[in-house]
């Protein structure tokens, strides 16, 4: 995916004196890239527990600074650095479930167990138009946060459908529970 605001800004670039301004991508498998990256794929892309991820991911919040807000709607103020993010669908991808003292933990920002939420299995929700799935997170990433396409998958065989396999999954079955999904949130 060729970046859509090629002109806009240069990457580094110093609108005022001692600032330094970058511009991201994070697709829809949480990977993250230089936006204006020509190629974006596994070998272009800030590898796993790469500092730059965790730097931004640990710091973005909605972009409410008058400077590209419509096209970067996240931003993350790391020192003298506004890194600008776009996104795929929302900057939080959750990767994978981790047992932490007893407690499922989902990872996100392909930073291996960096980084995390608490996994609560009867908030996922599966978007019946997309088939996407989502699970709370943070407001700072805009309260809902994407799973993984491999992980989805995976969580996908989970799911009982009481209304029919037409309609949303009523149930997440998790570790041998399950689960009442609550989409109200």
């Amino acid at each position: 995916m060729r970046s859509y605001c090629t002109g806009l800004y240069v990457q580094g670039q110093s609108p005022e004196k001692n600032i330094r301004e970058y511009f991201y991508y994070i697709d829809h498998q949480g990977m993250l890239f230089l936006d204006d990256s020509k190629m974006k794929n596994f070998t272009s892309c800030f590898k796993e527990k790469c500092r730059t991820v965790d730097h931004l991911l640990k710091k973005i919040r909605p972009n409410e600074t008058q400077r590209y807000q419509k096209e970067f709607p996240f931003i993350s103020l790391c020192g003298r650095e506004r890194n600008y993010i776009r996104c795929d669908d929302v900057p939080l991808v959750y990767s994978h479930v981790i047992i932490q003292n007893g407690n499922d933990m989902f990872c996100y920002g392909n930073a291996g167990d960096l980084m995390f939420n608490p996994f609560e299995p009867d908030k996922i929700f599966m978007n019946p138009e997309s088939g996407r799935i989502y699970h709370p997170c943070g407001e700072r990433f805009g309260s809902i946060g994407l799973v993984k396409s491999q992980l989805a998958i995976d969580f996908s065989k989970l799911f009982r459908f009481q209304n029919g396999e037409n309609n949303p999954p009523t149930q997440f079955e998790w570790k041998g529970k399950v689960f009442d999904l609550d989409n109200e949130w």
